[in-house]
């Protein structure tokens, strides 16, 4: 569960987080990087793609300022993967109520 967010801190389970996260259902990445630091593309989560996901859930940044490729709703769709694109702000009120139910994994942008 996600504890609290702000912009550029998050904590899950109580623990503490500044840099851009991937929550997975076991465990929290927290040296998530991106090609393009604005931009999401497909290879910036192959790790979460590898598994079986049935959600996703993409924080944007406090003020929405990443964007998701195109390839990445496409491919989403294509697979069956519900994905749920909002400022992450929003996105951790999202993931708050869906986290307990199997193959929810959140990536999370914690700036602009």
């Amino acid at each position: 569960m996600i504890d609290s967010y702000e912009f550029g801190k998050i904590v899950v389970d109580g623990k503490h987080y500044e840099h851009d996260v991937i929550i997975f259902n076991d465990r929290v990445k927290s040296d998530w990087w991106r090609k393009e630091s604005h931009k999401l593309l497909i290879e910036d989560i192959k790790e979460v793609l590898k598994q079986k996901i049935k959600t996703l859930i993409i924080g944007t940044g406090h003020d929405a300022m990443m964007q998701v490729d195109k390839e990445m709703y496409d491919y989403c769709d294509d697979n069956g993967i519900n994905l749920v694109v909002l400022p992450t702000g929003e996105a951790v009120k999202v993931y708050n109520k869906t986290y307990l139910e199997e193959g929810v994994v959140a990536a999370l942008h914690l700036t602009c």
